[in-house]
Formats: C-alpha cells, sequence, structure tokens
C-alpha cells in the first residue's frame, strides 16, 4: 500500500508538471492556415508557418490578445487586436473573420471595416476592402480623429498615423490597385489633410505624386515635392521619403537602391518600377515589376501594386 501511495504521488507530480509545462509553452503552438488566397496571376498566395522562435514575439502579443478576447469576447478593443496580431502572424483570413464577427456585434465601430479592408488588400479583394472604406469614412464624418496605436512599434514607440488618416489612405490606395486614379486621387487628398507630421506627409505625397504622374498633371506633381526636403525628420516612412528625393532629382537609382535593406523594399522597388512607367520605358517597368514579384514579399502594398500594374501591361 505504500508503494502504491508512492506510485499515485509520483504520477501526480508528473502530471502536474507536465501541465505546467505545456501552459509555459502553449505560445509555441500557434499555428496559421498558410494559404492565404489567389494573387492577380491565379498564384496561391502561400505564407510560411509560424516559427516558434523567429515570431516568439509576436506569438507573446497574440496568445496576450487572444486571452483578452477569451475573457470578454464582446469587446471591441479585444476584437481589433486579436485581428491585427493573427494577421502579423501572417493568418488574414482569420483575422478577416474576426473582423467580421466585431461588424456583427458592433457595426457602428469604424475600426473593424478599417482593418478588414486592409486585410482585403492583402487577399487581393479590392472591391470588398473598398465598399469596407466608404462605410468607416461614412462612420467617421464628424467624429474627432484618434491616434492608432501601433502594433510593431517603432524605434521612438512613437505612432504616427490616425486612425482617419489610416481609412482614408487605404481606401485610395484600393483605387489605385484598381486603377481608379480620380477616386485614388480623391481619397489620398483627403489622407494628406489629415496629415499631422513628416511621416504622413510623405506617405501620402509619394502617392498623390505617383498618380499625377500617372494622370498626366506633371505640374501638380512637381509641387508636391518642393517642401520635401533631405533633412526632414522621418520616424517609419523612411523608402517614402527617400522615393521623394529620387522623383525630386536629388538622389539617383544607385543611390537609393543600394541603401541596403530599404534598397531591396518592395516599396522601393516599385518605386522605381514605376517611374520608368510613367516616363514612357514600359520594357524597363516591367523588368522590374516581374523582378519584385520574384523575390518579394508578396503582402507589401509595392508588391502588390506591381502585380495590378504588370497584370494590366500584360493585357494591353
Amino acid at each position: 500500500m505504500r508503494y502504491l501511495s508512492l506510485l499515485f504521488c509520483l504520477i501526480l507530480f508528473l502530471g502536474c508538471k507536465t501541465e505546467s509545462e505545456t501552459s509555459d509553452t502553449m505560445t509555441n503552438m500557434v499555428s496559421i492556415d498558410t494559404l492565404q488566397g489567389m494573387s492577380l496571376f491565379g498564384k496561391p498566395l502561400v505564407r510560411r508557418q509560424v516559427d516558434p522562435q523567429k515570431d516568439s514575439v509576436q506569438i507573446a502579443n497574440y496568445d496576450k490578445a487572444y486571452k483578452d478576447y477569451v475573457a470578454d469576447s464582446t469587446n471591441s478593443d479585444n476584437i481589433v487586436w486579436l485581428g491585427r496580431r493573427i494577421a502579423y502572424l501572417g493568418d488574414y483570413q482569420q483575422a478577416i473573420r474576426y473582423y467580421s464577427k466585431g461588424i456583427d456585434l458592433n457595426p457602428q465601430e469604424a475600426r473593424f471595416y478599417r482593418h478588414r479592408g486592409h486585410r482585403y488588400i492583402s487577399t487581393r479583394q479590392f472591391d470588398k476592402a473598398i465598399t469596407d472604406f466608404n462605410q468607416a469614412v461614412l462612420l467617421i464624418n464628424g467624429k474627432e480623429n484618434q491616434i492608432e496605436p501601433d502594433g510593431i512599434p517603432n524605434k521612438f514607440n512613437m505612432p504616427v498615423s490616425t486612425l482617419h488618416g489610416n481609412i482614408y489612405y487605404h481606401l485610395g490606395l484600393a483605387h489605385y490597385l484598381k486603377n481608379e486614379l480620380p477616386n485614388a486621387l480623391m481619397a489620398f487628398e483627403k489622407c494628406l489633410a489629415t496629415s499631422t507630421n513628416n511621416d504622413n506627409q510623405v506617405s501620402s505625397k509619394h502617392w498623390l505624386y505617383m498618380i499625377h504622374r500617372r494622370l498626366g498633371n506633371s505640374e501638380k506633381a512637381a509641387s508636391l515635392l518642393e517642401p520635401i526636403t533631405k533633412d526632414m525628420k522621418i520616424i517609419e516612412n523612411v523608402a517614402y521619403h527617400q522615393l521623394l528625393l529620387f522623383y525630386k532629382g536629388e538622389l539617383s537609382e544607385d543611390e537609393l537602391t543600394g541603401s541596403g535593406s530599404l534598397g531591396s523594399s518592395e516599396a522601393v522597388q516599385y518605386g522605381i518600377a514605376n517611374w520608368y512607367h510613367y516616363n514612357g520605358n514600359l520594357e524597363k517597368a516591367k523588368e522590374h515589376y516581374q523582378q519584385l514579384i520574384e523575390t518579394g514579399n508578396w503582402a507589401g502594398f509595392g508588391f502588390i501594386a506591381a502585380e495590378a500594374d504588370l497584370e494590366r501591361l500584360r493585357k494591353e
């Protein structure tokens, strides 16, 4: 009987330890659906599976967001952050489902439409994105703007964007991707009007410059570059700032592409490809678009824009 008691205690101890270890390593068990949709060329959009070591910070953030959601699944903040956290891990479709649940619970919450629209863009569902952003525009009408917290903070831990600005920015992007340039122009102009810092200025003006050039408004495009200087203090949108200096003629293509990881970013690669496009060198533009699609991250806005442009050029 004594040995049976000892054996029972040992089993109980090991069982408790296993449960504790499972709890401690729970975040390492997060996985996502790697198939996220289809590209504009009909190719699968596949994300790599979550890596417990490489993605440890994002996994921990997701785990906290999920626990908050389980504690109160009707809280709008909890739903927004759970969607954002799973999207940062690469599961945009699951993020869309969470935002859709949020809309069912609170259809007057603009943030759900703003973030779901973003992930509709990621998954090439541009019409759905535009519908969501237009609904978000209606919901923010007459309401005070607010800073939008960063999911992945910059080095200064200083958010630089706002809810209103992000809604107009992504609405403009969705229209741009569909080549609906007048609508894109109006949205980015409204985005620019909400800008309160240099980061917002350069991100909006980058797209506005390209749109004006595509529309043949060279003088208007040039006027956007006049206040852009090399000594502007930029926290996040360094690529857009550098591209504007390139458009202005103050940086060469070699200087732009030779600046380490910045030069290989989807934003910079697309900006250069598009520069060849609206300057009439379509062969060079196609070459750069193709190179970006072969080497870039398919979720990057520059990648998606290159994909959309190349698809249209191939049909012409």
